[in-house]
């Protein structure tokens, strides 16, 4: 083995500690939500190229691939969890990082959150129409995917529209509403109505969060998680450096040892 790839084991057992894939997983839904409290972000299922933590491996480990024998115990727990945990304001959820599920703990959303934490935060971000009926009809009471997609009248454009709020954080999971079918639907609601958020926007301070749990990234790489520009993402890591809280070799940056 060389010195590559013993510094890339190195780094892979270090993000297992951090990600809490190695030691007592996760088994509650409370020690689920003291998880993405303290990793910041997750996954529910891994990515097939690591991108961040995922509650999936938190639970069931890193060799296990999800549904790879059906809907078992470990499935079904974590997959309630997504509607669970937003419910109960222990984690945001929605499609995030790389399109993906994803949980961000109610400190980095308020640190990410774009808007002043009010019913018609949409109206300042530029949306698609069918996103804005969507956000305009959670501000009068939450409602179900189903009811939002008749609303629409079109499950694709639904589609597009929830994971559009989604990505800029402006709506979640609320737990879930039994249907007349017997299939329970998930129930959706605005972020500011479920989670404190508003007026506390902090970049510097996700950024030190994603350098934290990742352990070492890149620019590039931040911007893509957080949808920044490039040259935004550079300087909220110089930044870092600059206070004494990361270090650089000027391509990578990682957190500063306590």
């Amino acid at each position: 083995m060389g010195p590559t790839s013993t510094a890339d084991s190195e780094s892979s057992q270090a993000r297992a500690r951090r990600w809490w894939v190695r030691g007592r997983g996760v088994g509650t839904i409370q020690r689920a939500g003291k998880f993405v409290d303290d990793v910041g972000f997750a996954l529910l299922f891994p990515a097939p190229r690591p991108i961040g933590p995922s509650l999936w491996e938190a639970v069931a480990g890193e060799d296990r691939e999800p549904f790879g024998a059906g809907m078992g115990e470990d499935e079904q727990k974590v997959w309630a969890w997504k509607d669970e945990l937003p419910r109960r304001g222990l984690a945001w959820y929605g499609a995030y990082l790389g399109g993906r599920g994803t949980f961000l703990s109610p400190t980095l959303l308020a640190a990410l959150y774009p808007g002043a934490g009010e019913l018609d935060d949409h109206e300042q971000l530029e949306l698609s129409p069918a996103a804005h009926e969507i956000a305009a009809a959670l501000a009068i009471e939450p409602l179900s995917s189903a009811a939002l997609r008749s609303l629409l009248g079109d499950r694709n454009k639904y589609q597009r529209a929830i994971t559009e709020l989604q990505r800029n954080l402006l709506v979640t999971s609320a737990g879930v509403q039994e249907l007349s079918n017997g299939w329970p639907a998930a129930l959706l609601t605005l972020t500011c109505e479920q989670f404190d958020v508003g007026g506390r926007g902090d970049h510097g301070e996700a950024a030190m969060q994603y350098l934290d749990t990742m352990l070492d990234a890149s620019p590039a790489e931040l911007a893509r998680a957080f949808r920044w520009p490039a040259a935004k993402a550079r300087e909220r890591l110089d930044q870092l450096v600059d206070t004494g809280r990361a270090t650089s070799d000027g391509t990578r940056y990682r957190p500063r040892l306590r």
